[in-house]
């Protein structure tokens, strides 16, 4: 075994982690008090980037970036408002727009029927989960392609994979943010920028309380019965948690993944059934 490989091996060995190579960095995380977006926030401040936290709850937003500056000993700036809107967007880019990393992050529509859907729930989902990132994206990618360095992670969905029946209004507009991100992907990375999408199966975030619980009102059932008939479908017979969906996300900003461009990473715990 060569000398770096030994290095590796030992500090892995002994507790260390993977040298991301972001340390400085400065990174705009979306829907980062909790759930998956604080999850990809506490991975990229643990890997020392600088933070620009937005979300739309003021009180758990500061509370969570009080901790990771505590925790972590990184720039912490806060922006409480709703990055779906365009004032919402006007607010966060005023004091992130100097960032290397993007992670587009929103709340997925609510669950449903296809014949109760109207035109403006379509409208509000593509505004939330296809027409958001694509704007702040926008915004982002040329002072990123100017530096020759940028890293833009969208977390989307495991429905962009394979549908969710009762999620048709996020399988549409998730699925429109991905074709965008395939073509614009390839035309960003000769200047050092990549572009990928995170898709999340079924996590422990209140995301998945809220299906759990509509599934279950359905079934007339619990809820805790309703989480445990969904974790045996998945092969890993549990939940992701939002640590581990972050440190793939960490990892996909980092110096180590500029190679990895247009792609969509599913973390479903083997969920969904295929071959590619």
């Amino acid at each position: 075994m060569g000398g770096l490989s030994r290095q590796c091996c030992a500090r892995f060995l002994n507790g260390g982690g993977m040298d991301l190579g972001i340390r400085g960095k400065r990174a705009l995380v979306c829907a980062a008090s909790k759930g998956l977006g604080r999850g990809c926030a506490e991975a990229l401040a643990e890997a020392g980037v600088n933070l620009v936290l937005n979300a739309r709850g003021e009180e758990t937003l500061l509370q969570t970036a009080e901790e990771l500056r505590v925790t972590y000993g990184v720039d912490v700036a806060t922006v409480a408002a709703d990055i779906t809107t365009e004032g919402g967007r006007a607010e966060t880019l005023e004091v992130a727009s100097d960032v290397d990393i993007l992670v587009t992050n929103a709340g997925g529509p609510p669950p449903g029927h296809w014949s109760d859907w109207y035109r403006e729930d379509f409208i509000g989902a593509i505004d939330a989960n296809m027409l958001t990132p694509i704007a702040l994206m926008q915004s982002l990618l040329p002072r990123m392609m100017g530096q020759n360095w940028g890293r833009v992670v969208n977390i989307t969905s495991q429905s962009v994979k394979a549908p969710i029946p009762q999620l048709g209004l996020s399988n549409a507009a998730r699925t429109g943010l991905t074709g965008f991100v395939a073509g614009t992907a390839r035309q960003v990375a000769p200047h050092g920028v990549t572009i990928n999408n995170l898709l999340p199966g079924i996590h422990d975030t209140a995301r998945a309380d809220a299906l759990d619980a509509a599934a279950a009102a359905e079934a007339g059932i619990s809820v805790q019965e309703a989480r445990t008939r969904r974790e045996a479908t998945i092969p890993a017979r549990r939940y992701g948690t939002p640590a581990e969906f972050g440190r793939a996300c960490a990892y996909l900003c980092s110096t180590h993944a500029g190679f990895i461009v247009g792609q969509n990473l599913l973390l479903d715990g083997g969920a969904i059934s295929a071959t590619l």
